[in-house]
């Protein structure tokens, strides 16, 4: 079963606000380890009682602000982490995207689900409405919930909320980061350059040489590695990366329209185009129908992720595979590993292989063919 929250739209990406009233932590007393600090000391620190504390821990909305932000920062002072005997756990895992509405996310959903379900939990959504965080709120929410674990998607923490996490021990994995997540954050990805370098050695060993490129965001560790292993495709071949016919897109439909528009009007388009992802392909097939081009015989087209629906459309759709249900899979495995077993040794960094799925989208080029 699956709940879906409303986006937290008010803090843009990347910002993480403070109220004004937070004081600034007193350091853990010398000679004393920060890890030792309990619930009694930090609500001395802070001024408060410890039954305070507790409720700042639980997540509970009957706390001042400023109270409850000097106490975080207290918390974080001292590294504070619940033992994970007295964090009672709802049966739970939080599912957090970067964006929600697309076939992509219905695979990752899907993974999740499969592991919950045999764990005898439940799915909770959220989205961070395009952002690389969720909004400041979102984490006291699932510090009041109390999951059994995180699984952000394409997003990530920023340093209080990740301290906020910790300190109620609920354990969070990332799958497909959107950039680094640190050495000790445990993230599930792909093998996102050798895909990308897969699809574009495919398309220069039928031929094509001038091979343009759709991208996503550059902002995503991703988009950034599918696009360098197209270049060190074209490379390798001996073939120059001719900038104008690399194309930004955002992985949605509309921007592989238009980027797609823009490559095959050209008087010397390219005979092939790498997108950075399916829906982006798509988008690229409605440019050349548009524009009367047959696929593959006047442009070859090759994807990535190998959505359902790469299959259904005409012609099928050379892409990527990435295992994106696989990759969920591992992702909710990994957190229930890391809320069972504290302190247990566990992969922190994990990238699944993709596979080069040939179907009917491309072919020779024209000039190789005659």
């Amino acid at each position: 079963m699956t709940a879906r929250e409303p986006a937290e739209t008010r803090t843009p990406p990347g910002e993480t606000r403070t109220p004004q009233s937070a004081t600034k932590a007193t350091p853990p007393s010398a000679g004393r380890s920060a890890q030792t600090a309990t619930l009694a000391e930090i609500a001395r620190e802070a001024g408060v009682s410890a039954p305070t504390v507790s409720k700042v821990l639980n997540g509970r909305a009957d706390v001042a602000p400023a109270t409850r932000a000097r106490v975080e920062e207290l918390l974080r002072a001292h590294g504070y982490r619940r033992r994970r005997a007295e964090a009672s756990r709802s049966p739970l895992i939080d599912l957090v995207f970067h964006e929600l509405e697309s076939a992509w996310a219905m695979e990752v959903i899907r993974g999740v689900e499969n592991v919950a379900r045999d764990a005898g939990l439940s799915v909770v959504l959220s989205e961070s409405a395009g952002r690389l965080t969720p909004g400041r709120t979102w984490a006291d929410q699932v510090a009041a919930r109390r999951p059994h674990g995180v699984i952000l998607v394409l997003s990530g923490l920023d340093e209080s909320q990740r301290a906020l996490l910790t300190s109620r021990s609920i354990p969070f994995v990332v799958m497909d980061p959107a950039g680094d997540p640190g050495a000790d954050v445990p993230s599930i990805g792909a093998t996102n350059w050798q895909g990308g370098l897969a699809a574009t050695r495919h398309l220069v060993d039928l031929g094509h040489r001038r091979i343009g490129a759709i991208t996503g965001p550059s902002r995503m560790m991703c988009s950034r590695a599918r696009l360098d292993g197209y270049r060190a495709a074209l490379e390798t071949a001996g073939l120059p990366v001719e900038q104008d016919l690399i194309r930004p897109g955002d992985f949605h439909h509309e921007t592989g329209y238009r980027q797609g528009l823009e490559l095959l009007r050209r008087p010397d388009r390219p005979t092939a185009v790498f997108a950075g992802n399916d829906l982006q392909a798509l988008g690229l097939y409605e440019a050349a129908r548009e524009l009367g081009l047959r696929i593959p015989e006047d442009v070859s087209v090759v994807g990535f992720d190998d959505l359902p629906i790469a299959r259904w459309v005409g012609p099928p759709l050379t892409t990527v595979r990435q295992p994106l249900t696989e990759m969920a899979e591992a992702a909710a495995k990994l957190v229930l590993d890391l809320a069972r077993e504290e302190g247990a040794p566990v992969a922190t960094r994990v990238e699944l292989a993709t596979s080069l799925v040939v179907r009917s989208s491309t072919g020779k080029p024209q000039s190789v063919q005659q």
